[in-house]
């Protein structure tokens, strides 16, 4: 993501992660800044949301690692999002400024809920497509060891009936 401080405020990048599939559900995340300065790094994570203020202009990397699990790939969920830390601007002393003022702070704020409501859903529906994926894999599970005891099922009740047959055949001896 490329961030340009220029203005009087900082810009803030808000970053958020969520392994949906493959393996333990993990993976490493790192986050350098322009000048190859590591920003944040976690490891082994399966979720997680972080925010930074950028320090300067630049590029600022974000990368992901899957070097525990050579194996089984993963699908990730990756936002982020890059704003203003804050919006205010000295607008003068007329009422009218401060009623305008007022209102966009109101709608800054509002703003923000309604992102942060989104990454909400969107880290849900992460969830959900996890958990469903869990549950069709146990129900395969239970479906497969119900066929199995069938199986031994069929074949111990087989195994009795030939046993109870010879038990009570009768042997002559001549």
């Amino acid at each position: 993501a490329v961030v340009s401080t220029q203005s009087r405020e900082a810009v803030v990048s808000t970053q958020s992660t969520g392994v949906s599939e493959g393996g333990f559900l993990d993976i490493d995340v790192s986050i350098f800044g322009p000048e190859g300065k590591t920003v944040y790094t976690g490891n082994r994570e399966s979720s997680g949301k972080y925010a930074f203020s950028a320090y300067m202009d630049g590029e600022y990397k974000y990368c992901f690692s899957n070097s525990m699990s050579k194996v089984t790939s993963k699908v990730i969920m990756f936002s982020m999002d890059i704003g203003d830390g804050s919006a205010k601007e000295d607008m003068g002393a007329d009422s009218i400024d401060k009623d305008h003022d007022k209102l966009a702070e109101q709608l800054t704020e509002l703003r923000s809920r309604l992102v942060g409501v989104k990454h909400d859903q969107e880290y849900m529906e992460v969830r959900d497509r996890t958990h469903s994926m869990i549950n069709n894999s146990t129900n395969n599970r239970v479906v497969w060891w119900a066929f199995f005891e069938a199986l031994v099922l069929l074949a111990m009740s087989l195994g009795q009936i030939y046993y109870l047959k010879r038990f009570f055949e009768v042997r002559r001896v001549v």
